[in-house]
Formats: C-alpha cells, sequence, structure tokens
C-alpha cells in the first residue's frame, strides 16, 4: 500500500518538475511534495501506524523518493537557469561589426560664451580674474562697501540670510574686498560669478544670476581712465564703431557713480526696437572707489584711488544674442542652445 503510495507521488512529482516553466513553478512542486504540509511528508507522519519491524523498511523507501525527487529538482533549476542566462545574452549580444553611435556633443551656453568673451577682454587690458565665495559674510556684502545697516538693499525681501550674519552674496564685489585686504596694490580685477537675490522669476529677472564685476586700484586713477576703460571694453564686445555714454546716479561704494549706455548696435543709434526707439542700451554701472570703502580695507585714500564696475552677465548675453526672454538661459532646451 505504501510503496503504491510513494510511486504515485513520485510519478506526480517528475511529471510536474519536467512541466516547469521557472524556477517559480518548481518551487510550488517543492512546497507540494517535500514542504511542511506535502504529500511525502505526510507519508512521515504516517510511520507510526506502521508495524515495528516494517519501518526502517518504510523509512529507506520514503529517504529513496526523497532523494530521487530533490535530485530530479537540482536537474530541472540548473537546466532552467542555464536556459535563462542563454535567453539573456542572446537578448544582450552586440554584433561588434556594426557602426558605433555617433557621439552627441553640447554646445556652449550664451552665458559661458559672453563670460569668456568678457574676460578675453579685460585680461588682455592687463586684469585678473578673480572668484569669491558664494555663501558671504554681511561684513563683507554690505559693511565694507560703504552699504549701512538700515539701507533697503539690506531688506529680507532683497537678500536670502543664512543668519543674521551669514548670506548669499548679492553681488561679487565682497570679492574685490577681499583682494583689497591683503594690501597687494595696485589692483587690476575682475570677480565674475554666481549672486543670488529675492527676485520673482520673469522674462527679466531670477533668483540666481550672475555679474562680472571689475575693481581698478592705483595711484593717479582718475574717471577719464574709468571711462576710457569701459569705452574700449564695449568697442571689444559690441563692435568698433560702439559709442558710450554716462549718466549720473548713486551706488554707496562709488562717488562719482554713474550708468553707462552703449549705442544701438543693431540700428547704429537711430531708434529701433531694439532699443525702444531711443538709439541707447543701458548696459552697466560705475564710478570711483568711494574713499571710505578704501579706508575699511586699509588702503589709504590720499595715496591711492580706483575705480569700479559692474555688469550683468545675462543682460550681455540678452543683448548681444538677442534673446527676449531671460529664462531661454536656464532651461537648458537643446533646440535653444544648438543654435550656439
Amino acid at each position: 500500500m505504501i510503496q503504491e503510495t510513494l510511486n504515485k507521488i513520485r510519478e506526480e512529482a517528475l511529471k510536474r518538475i519536467n512541466e516547469s516553466k521557472n524556477s517559480e513553478s518548481l518551487n510550488e512542486v517543492r512546497v507540494a511534495v517535500l514542504g511542511k504540509k506535502g504529500s511525502l511528508t505526510a507519508v512521515l507522519k504516517g510511520m507510526k501506524d506502521v508495524a515495528a519491524e516494517e519501518r526502517p523498511k518504510v523509512g529507506a523507501m520514503v529517504n529513496e523518493v526523497r532523494s530521487e525527487i530533490e535530485s530530479l529538482m537540482e536537474n530541472a533549476r540548473v537546466k532552467l537557469e542555464t536556459l535563462a542566462m542563454n535567453a539573456r545574452l542572446e537578448n544582450e549580444k552586440i554584433d561588434v561589426t556594426l557602426p558605433a553611435k555617433g557621439i552627441k556633443m553640447g554646445h556652449r551656453h550664451p552665458n559661458q560664451i559672453a563670460l569668456e568673451e568678457m574676460e578675453r577682454i579685460f585680461t588682455g587690458l592687463g586684469y585678473e580674474v578673480v572668484e569669491g565665495p558664494e555663501v558671504e559674510r554681511d561684513y563683507y556684502n554690505f559693511e565694507a562697501l560703504n552699504i549701512p545697516a538700515d539701507h533697503p538693499a539690506k531688506d529680507e525681501q532683497d537678500t536670502f540670510y543664512i543668519n543674521g550674519d551669514i548670506l548669499l552674496r548679492t553681488q561679487t564685489s565682497g570679492t574685490q574686498v577681499h583682494e583689497m585686504e591683503k594690501g597687494r596694490l595696485p589692483i587690476r580685477m575682475i570677480s565674475p560669478g554666481r549672486v543670488f537675490r529675492s527676485d520673482t522669476v520673469d522674462a527679466t529677472h531670477s533668483p540666481c544670476f550672475h555679474q562680472v564685476e571689475g575693481l581698478l586700484i592705483d595711484e593717479e586713477v582718475s574717471f577719464s581712465d574709468l571711462k576710457g576703460t569701459l569705452a574700449e571694453f564695449a568697442k571689444e564686445l559690441f563692435g568698433e564703431d560702439t559709442k558710450v555714454k554716462f549718466r549720473p546716479h548713486h551706488f554707496p561704494f562709488t562717488e562719482p557713480s554713474a550708468e553707462m549706455d552703449v549705442s544701438c548696435f543693431k540700428c547704429g543709434g537711430k531708434g529701433c526696437r531694439f532699443c525702444k526707439g531711443e538709439g541707447w542700451i543701458e548696459i552697466l554701472g560705475c564710478g570711483m572707489v568711494h574713499p571710505h570703502v578704501l579706508e575699511m580695507s586699509k588702503i589709504d585714500p590720499l595715496k591711492y584711488k580706483g575705480f569700479a564696475f559692474g555688469v550683468g552677465l545675462e543682460r550681455i548675453a540678452l543683448l548681444k544674442y538677442e534673446i527676449d526672454d531671460m529664462r531661454l538661459l536656464y532651461e537648458n532646451d537643446e533646440r535653444f542652445l544648438e543654435q550656439f
């Protein structure tokens, strides 16, 4: 009777093993036959009803069937894994004789093009490029630049404060203060970099943008030197026929201060859509370094003079490449970038 039961279990298990298509179905066979509630386990549990003298013989028969089934299952598992691996290799097969995929080259960003051109112009005039920290102390971002504590620029609506003394810089002028404090004179430098202000994103504003600020400190420096330097910069950047115009303005860290316009490089100053019919385009702010700013950096204002200027890098890129929306610079749309 037990022999017939074992033969039936063996045949049923062999059939299911041969029909198994994957490891999941093979595991189902293992549970159904060899598991705690499996058919072969049930035979072992019924050994108590077998006569004592027959138990060794029955036990040997059960173990033989178990060993046979386990051996068949292991062979089936290896076969299934081999088939799966071969299928995967076939699917992943690469024809090395096919031509390789072409490398897709990136495109220079208009901001980077404008920055490299500006750096080329100023290094050609004897300036060095100096970078500074984006996370700055209030002293370097404001106080050392003659911006008092009650100045509107220090309002938290415009500045991202980390704590009362640490902030994200709103201008790269702090880099100039770091250089002045080193006491290595004369100074001829530009400081490009990211700056941060609490502005709403639109076609002309962003909370994160780039500036390039310049500083020259030496003996016998005058406003004429400033005008001549910036006029040369404008001609190099926008064309030899470019004219410049300076308008009085106010910046806390320069005195006197001015804003500089350039003649429209589209219409030659006649007036067009690009310059809104005025013939001039505002380009940057500038001025002579305030004596108090020099004093705070331990520079004698009676011996040394200097001038400073600041240019918005995005503004240069927008004007030079006739881009009408600043947001295009940050979207990384390949259709836009590949034009440059």
